[in-house]
């Protein structure tokens, strides 16, 4: 999914089928257990699952596209020298075009692969 790509309930594109489409979200959502990496793609799909569009269809298969060309990806952890704690964090002010929440992000590595992350929507 482009990170810029904003998606909205009422995206003007006619509609699709519910049923296929909380299929293949919920399958997406199972394999993000051990895809951490299509988490973020994975909970904005996540937020349309009543009134699916052709539009969040083509971001599916977007997702499922990055899946099948990464599948030997991974994260590796190896014992180095002089590890150190990298954190990174972003905020997307006004990012849900539905309801203008907030969107922070975060992720920590240490020494050579990430330990931690998260992306939160911001309630108010």
């Amino acid at each position: 999914m482009d990170i810029n790509e904003k998606l909205q309930r009422a995206d003007g594109t006619e509609k699709a089928s519910p049923k296929l489409f909380r299929s293949l979200v919920s399958g997406l959502n199972y394999l993000m257990h051990t895809r951490s990496d299509i988490a973020f793609s994975v909970s904005v799909l996540s937020r349309f699952l009543q009134s699916p569009t052709k539009q969040y269809f083509g971001v599916v298969k977007q997702v499922l596209r990055y899946v099948a060309g990464t599948t030997d990806f991974g994260i590796w952890y190896s014992k180095a020298p002089n590890s150190r704690l990298v954190g990174f964090t972003d905020s997307d002010y006004a990012g849900c075009l539905d309801d203008r929440k907030n969107t922070s992000e975060s992720c920590f590595s240490f020494g050579s692969g990430v330990v931690t992350w998260s992306s939160k929507k911001q309630e108010t």
